[in-house]
């Protein structure tokens, strides 16, 4: 009776462990992209079928992409793995680069722990990679105010030579627009998809990560739909299908878990809400570049954060609560506080006291100077918002060794990616916030 009790014990032990993972992300992926046929994205629709899949996944808060991007390899929220926003708050409003040095990160990540377990790793342009441990890394850089990615994408590739290798063996030579998103064209993301097969294929990484972009980019400048949205989601399920492809040619289908996910949705944005000017207004705020204010908020898109220059000035929280309470309920009807103990709980920024999250298509602006609210001349998209709605859930397909097909989950959250990565290869990691969806598994 025993063994008959070990046996499928012994089967699921050894078909548990993925050899390989493929873990792609769709910048501003939607769930309706590939539950709504009318989208096109027939290969991811395809996984699903093969696969498991939610209706929505939970963004941590601020609901942009380096936060979300770090949770999915890390397995916790902001407030413990340390990538709070996009880019770092400076109290001074300097410009400066986004977070992108691997060493930002305070916890363990996969690619750490794909490395102390000895499996290999590649990423093409994923989120705060650079100088990362990575054997094969294509960074998620760019020069602040120049349209040409190019050269400093091949300063921090690793290895040195890989940018070369890239060009001359996936993709050929690239101008500038062949590596960045303008004027409604998809050539980055197409070869996104070329260099992820290319080393698919010769290197067969332990975890290959792969960031699509250009949906995200042609939200924020369209809204939710339009021509530009349309082809990017056209174009990044192509991409999928290279990736597929480059699976199948190097003979590891049987041992590898593809998870497609996303790090945000998105909303329809049609004014912006300055609430540093309405500080100015009340001397809270005098000139943030000469580091003359008591309180200023930090926007993230669909969201803001309030800092205290002084963590412990009550005095001016309470003032600025008074000054939120105090308008006028045409301006309140825009927004909805935060409280410093729901952005505990949700793992958000700790050196914010309070945030604003935009209700009815508003964001947020970091203007001191001008209107109050802006209203925009054309539809625009954006994301940031807090997470406690359907239109900034992102999405999540899975299909591989040890997964059921046709499951379909009502919910899960991004915290819960790196816990299914780490059951599947079976490799050692520290703590992590999210949890097990037993009905995925055989």
């Amino acid at each position: 009776m025993l063994s008959l009790l070990l046996f499928p014990m012994l089967i699921w032990a050894q078909e548990r462990p993925a050899k390989y993972i493929v873990l792609i992300t769709i910048d501003g992926l939607r769930p309706e992209f590939y539950l709504d046929p009318s989208w096109g994205m027939v290969n991811l629709r395809h996984l699903m079928s093969e696969g498991v899949a939610a209706k929505g996944v939970n963004p941590v808060f601020p609901s942009v992409t380096y936060p979300d991007h770090t949770t999915i390899i890390t397995g916790v929220t902001p407030a413990k793995h340390g990538i709070y926003f996009n880019a770092p708050f400076r109290p001074r409003g300097e410009a400066g680069q986004s977070y992108v040095y691997y060493d930002s990160i305070k916890t363990e990540t996969l690619f750490g722990a794909m490395k102390k377990a000895g499996r290999t790793t590649a990423d093409i342009i994923w989120p705060v990679t650079v100088h990362a441990p990575i054997d094969y890394n294509v960074p998620d850089i760019a020069q602040p105010g120049s349209k040409d990615r190019r050269g400093i994408t091949a300063d921090n590739v690793y290895p040195a030579d890989l940018w070369k290798t890239l060009q001359d063996s996936a993709v050929g030579q690239l101008d500038a627009l062949d590596w960045n998103m303008f004027d409604d064209e998809l050539g980055m993301d197409e070869n996104i998809g070329r260099m992820g097969a290319y080393l698919i294929k010769k290197h067969k990484p332990g975890l290959t990560a792969i960031h699509f972009a250009a949906a995200d980019h042609y939200q924020h400048e369209y809204g939710r739909d339009g021509y530009g949205v349309r082809a990017a989601v056209a174009g990044i399920d192509r991409g999928i299908k290279t990736v597929l492809e480059a699976i199948r040619r190097a003979g590891i289908k049987d041992s590898t878990a593809i998870i497609v996910t996303g790090d945000h949705g998105f909303e329809n944005v049609y004014r912006n809400l300055q609430p540093n000017v309405l500080l100015k207004q009340h001397g809270i705020l005098t000139d943030v570049r000469n580091d003359q204010w008591r309180a200023q908020f930090y926007q993230q898109g669909g969201c803001t954060f309030l800092v205290l220059k002084d963590p412990n000035d009550q005095q001016t929280l309470s003032a600025v609560q008074s000054l939120l309470k105090g308008l006028s309920d045409s301006l309140k009807q825009y927004f909805k506080v935060i409280d410093k103990s729901t952005l505990e709980k949700k793992g958000a920024f700790p050196g914010a006291v309070l945030a604003l999250t935009g209700l009815k298509g508003t964001g947020f602006g970091s203007k001191q100077d001008g209107n109050l609210m802006d209203v925009l001349p054309v539809v625009k998209g954006n994301h940031g918002f807090f997470p406690d709605h359907k239109e900034i859930q992102t999405g999540f397909v899975a299909v591989g060794p040890g997964l059921k097909a046709g499951v379909v989950l009502p919910e899960m959250n991004l915290v819960d990616i790196c816990p299914l990565i780490i059951h599947l290869t079976g490799i050692p990691f520290k703590s992590m916030e999210g949890k097990l969806y037993q009905e995925m598994f055989r």
